[in-house]
């Protein structure tokens, strides 16, 4: 998160986001909670915008994958900057137009869309369907008949290119479960022609999630660009091609790829082509603009480990438990003195609640706050209540003040959409 920073306050250092001592804050709204920096999040959009405009670039999309985090306060932050929506479901939609998206700007995609999303959505204005296999592409024209609309029709190709990331966030290769076999794509747009509810507008593809180097984008743009070329000679007028997203962001210590080298990459691939050009980022536009704020609970000894045992869990943040992904772990208040290691767990009841492994820790105490980075991606959006337990609040910085964009439920609350 770049604004955040430890500063100076009495006789030790804590950390700040922006101007906000992350210690008040949980005096206020307790633990655990996910904190959002504005001026991140809105720096992190500006970065792409920036990149267009140097590539002299002007038709084009960025379409903000809500899957990342929904937090409508977050997405309506991202549409007033000109945003549109990469949305995977009909309640996505919801939240994109409920967030001031022009619906014109909306991307639907997703490899299983009923009946009920699709009419959901070109009722609602949504014209543009990023289509994942053929029974899609009928069930889309026959529903776009039905309302007597047409839906502009992009397939997702999928290019049989390694994103070279963590298996279970790849979806370019022969065997995911994403897109069409690209071989099948001549074969699928001349049975689109003739269907119609349909209009023949693009083409498109995602390779994967947190991809740092150029590499595999490099491969999967260039049989994209072939594949518009192919179905140009066909007859068929293509006049998008949607990128997907896919960037990575620093965890760790990966080597990141930089957004202006993403865009010139797409400018290289798209110059002749005459295609209004879209992506679709999620994780580089929110996950450096969010933390995970957690508080010791105990410490416990055993003869083979040490653990701190903190009140945020794998309901909270699962990508740890699902990825075996790492998260920078920050003590709020910096502390002198010798580092043992140890985990970072969770009180849920199961063996893989296990949030950070074997990091060298400076005398963790019971109330000792501790700081999850880069944790605004995939956090909050797929937190649940398991072992019934409350989803945690989420709160947004900007400048000197903070404000709570959604509130931590009692446990009455917790019961509201059960029946007796």
């Amino acid at each position: 998160m770049k604004y955040l920073s430890y500063k100076h306050k009495k006789n030790y250092d804590e950390i700040f986001v922006e101007n906000v001592a992350i210690v008040e804050i949980a005096k206020v709204v307790g633990t655990p909670f996910y904190c959002y920096s504005k001026k991140t999040l809105v720096e992190n959009f500006q970065n792409f915008f920036d990149a267009f405009s140097a590539e002299e670039i002007s038709d084009y999309k960025i379409c903000y994958a809500v899957k990342a985090n929904f937090n409508i306060h977050l997405v309506k932050i991202l549409t007033e900057l000109g945003a549109g929506i990469d949305a995977v479901s009909a309640g996505e939609i919801f939240r994109g137009i409920h967030a001031g998206c022009d619906p014109k700007k909306i991307v639907f995609a997703g490899v299983g869309k009923t009946r009920e999303e699709i009419s959901y959505a070109l009722k609602n204005g949504v014209e543009e369907f990023s289509v994942e296999s053929i029974a899609e592409m009928f069930l889309l024209s026959e529903v776009a008949v039905s309302l007597n609309k047409k839906a502009k029709f992009s397939l997702r190709v999928n290019p049989n290119v390694d994103a070279k990331t963590h298996d279970k966030i790849s979806t370019g290769r022969k065997g995911d479960k994403f897109g069409v076999d690209i071989e099948f794509a001549e074969e699928i747009y001349a049975k689109a022609a003739k269907l119609p509810g349909l209009e023949i507008y693009g083409v498109a593809m995602h390779i994967g999630s947190q991809i740092t180097t150029l590499e595999p984008f490099k491969l999967a743009f260039q049989k994209l660009r072939e594949l518009c070329i192919t179905l140009h000679k066909n007859g068929h007028k293509i006049s998008a091609l949607d990128f997907g997203g896919g960037i990575g962001i620093l965890y760790k210590n990966e080597n990141t790829l930089l957004i202006k080298d993403y865009v010139k990459l797409i400018k290289k691939i798209t110059k002749d082509l005459e295609v209004k050009i879209t992506i679709a980022p999620g994780r580089a536009m929110i996950g450096s603009a969010g933390a995970l704020v957690t508080k010791v609970i105990f410490l416990k000894e055993s003869g083979e480990k040490n653990f701190v045992i903190i009140d945020a869990a794998m309901n909270d943040l699962m990508r740890p438990g699902l990825y075996d992904s790492y998260h920078e772990v920050l003590p709020v208040t910096k502390k002198c003195g010798v580092k043992l290691t140890y985990d970072l767990v969770g009180p849920v009841c199961e063996s893989t609640d296990i949030l950070a492994k074997n990091r060298d820790l400076i005398d963790p105490k019971s109330e000792d706050l501790f700081l999850f980075v880069s944790a605004g991606a995939y956090g909050s959006s797929m937190s649940n209540e398991y072992n019934c337990r409350p989803m945690i609040p989420e709160i947004l910085v900007d400048g000197d003040i903070f404000k709570v964009i959604r509130k931590r439920p009692s446990f009455l609350e917790m019961l509201r959409l059960e029946v007796f």
